[in-house]
């Protein structure tokens, strides 16, 4: 227990540390005015003027463009693999394969249906899924800033940025330096970095076997930072080449949070608030300390002989991180739209599956992944809002933003449209032979491991219960729909959302605006949050990992 303690302990000094210098840097690096000179190159290359502000309408479109562009050339790399260099050996994605790796990259979910060692080549991983990783997170973060500006701004006819700016400045000054440092930091604890294909390696029960080799440490920060979360490696971040050591584990949790944790801090200082910030970052925080405190106990308090024995649930964990080491990564990593896994989740004890499941299904707040979190908790923040504003009577205000009906929809079918494709994909992947098929457990047990794969996708996590065979027709083609639907709907509604914002004007604060700032809101927030899911998702979890847990 102290070892837990500890190693939170530790992962909050070095968030802190960063917390102010990284926000105040990210806020300069959206409101500069300032182009590099490797960013002007890249606009003369795109034709493009990023000094053009854009209509939400048009953002929304720039970025449509963009995905669909990334989505169809990872789609082309991965059915010509066999032609592309450094293949391996390896031959191409089967088209529904195809279809959902290239949706899973481009969505930020980075589901992976197959192994990667024994499936993807270099170029592949480099070219393909490696650039992915960077461009759909820099996609996530633009929206955030977009929405952010809506609030900023007052009667500039739905004018919220400019897509191409946002996207090449996120990449350019903020992730591409990041992962470049973090590399390093991977490098010297072991993570490999190299072109080489299979080695024989001598075991040491006196057999032989084939390693891969490739440029691990260089996708392994950006899985992390970008919040991404697909493996070069089948076990993620279970494999020793991924993650080595407890230390390269604590920082691999570390990259994970180190933005999203971040973004309320720029948000704060673009608003002209910082203690809007604070409001935002308490409520991400408190969900997340719960959800570590939550799986940490499960796992801990695992009935049976052999977790007694064992000191906690020890299956499906790799010895060298611990129970405490995996249940953090469990939370922070399904807290996030990561997804990589230092332990297998499908061999968590029924509790602790329904936590990860529960934390997903709140929308990926706690903190959420990069730009979608903050953009997630700013939609619920809203709604805080117009529930409060009810209460007393007022018009609801956020940050000088009336929220009248039209805004008050948009935001309702925001946060409708995961439960939509969660509720709806389960129900026939359970109703229909095809889906039955890929379900390995009969029972509660079986419904969450199908439970687990669509609100992974939906909410554009990329984790999952193994035991489901989901490299199949039924699953590629259901779960790619998930993730393209639950990614690009909810984006469409923040910029519309976006727009209406920064189209009105800013009214000013009086005695009767709800305080956004202080602990009671953070509350609300809180319990608007838990309430909000707990509504919609109580039911499927009482027939899965809650009757499991009772059985």
């Amino acid at each position: 227990m102290w070892l837990a303690v500890g190693q939170i302990a530790l992962l909050l000094l070095a968030l802190a540390a960063v917390h102010a210098p990284l926000g105040a840097y990210m806020a300069r690096v959206f409101t500069s005015p300032r182009h590099l000179r490797v960013e002007k190159a890249g606009y003369r290359l795109m034709r493009v003027d990023p000094d053009a502000e854009q209509r939400w309408s048009t953002y929304l479109l720039s970025l449509l463009g963009f995905s669909t562009a990334s989505l169809l050339l990872l789609y082309g790399l991965a059915r010509l693999q066999q032609h592309l260099p450094m293949n391996l050996g390896f031959s191409a994605f089967d088209p529904a394969g195809a279809w959902n790796t290239a949706v899973s990259f481009v969505a930020n979910t980075n589901w992976q249906w197959y192994s990667g060692e024994a499936a993807a080549g270099h170029l592949l991983q480099m070219a393909g899924l490696a650039v992915q990783n960077f461009v759909s997170a820099a996609v996530g973060i633009s929206v955030a800033v977009a929405l952010v500006r809506g609030f900023m701004r007052s009667g500039t006819d739905g004018r919220v940025g400019n897509f191409w700016s946002d996207l090449t400045r996120t990449c350019v000054r903020i992730l591409l330096p990041m992962a470049f440092v973090g590399a390093l930091v991977l490098l010297a604890t072991g993570v490999i970095q190299n072109f080489d294909a299979h080695t024989a390696i001598d075991t040491v029960a006196g057999g032989t076997q084939h390693v891969l080799g490739g440029p691990v440490a260089s996708q392994e920060v950006i899985k992390e930072l970008g919040t991404n979360g697909g493996g070069f490696f089948n076990a993620n971040s279970a494999h020793p080449l991924e993650n080595p050591s407890p230390f390269s584990n604590l920082f691999e949790i570390f990259l994970i949070l180190v933005i999203p944790f971040t973004l309320p801090r720029t948000f704060g200082l673009m608003v002209g608030d910082k203690r809007q910030g604070w409001a935002i970052l308490g409520a991400m925080g408190a969900l997340w300390f719960v959800s570590v405190a939550l799986i940490t106990w499960a796992e801990m308090a695992g009935p049976g002989a052999a977790p007694l024995a064992a000191g906690g649930a020890m299956e499906g964990k790799e010895t060298r991180f611990g129970l405490a080491a995996s249940a953090l990564f469990a939370a922070s990593t399904t807290g996030t739209s990561t997804g990589a896994v230092n332990a297998m989740h499908d061999s968590l004890t029924a509790p602790g599956g329904g936590v990860t499941m529960f934390t997903m299904m709140l929308g990926e707040i706690a903190p959420g992944g990069v730009g979608s979190g903050l953009y997630g908790m700013l939609m619920l923040a809203i709604v805080a809002v117009f529930v409060s504003g009810l209460m007393v009577g007022r018009t609801p205000e956020y940050l000088g933003k009336k929220i009248g009906r039209q805004e008050i929809t948009l935001v309702a079918l925001y946060i409708l449209t995961v439960p939509f494709l969660v509720l709806v994909g389960t129900a026939l992947a359970i109703a229909l032979p095809a889906g039955q098929v890929g379900i390995q457990e009969a029972g509660p047990h079986g419904l969450s491991e199908v439970l687990y794969a669509f609100t992974s996708a939906a909410n554009n996590n990329g984790s999952a219960f193994g035991g489901l065979t989901s490299g199949t027709p039924f699953y590629n083609t259901a779960l790619g729909v998930a993730m393209l639907a639950g990614r690009f709907i909810p984006i469409a509604l923040v910029l519309a959302l976006a727009g209406r914002f920064a189209s009105q004007r800013t009214v000013p604060a009086t005695a009767g605006t709800l305080p956004t700032h202080q602990p009671l809101f953070v509350g609300v927030l809180g319990t608007v949050a838990l309430v909000v899911v707990g509504l919609t998702f109580v039911p499927v979890l009482s027939l899965g990992p809650i009757v499991e847990s009772l059985s």
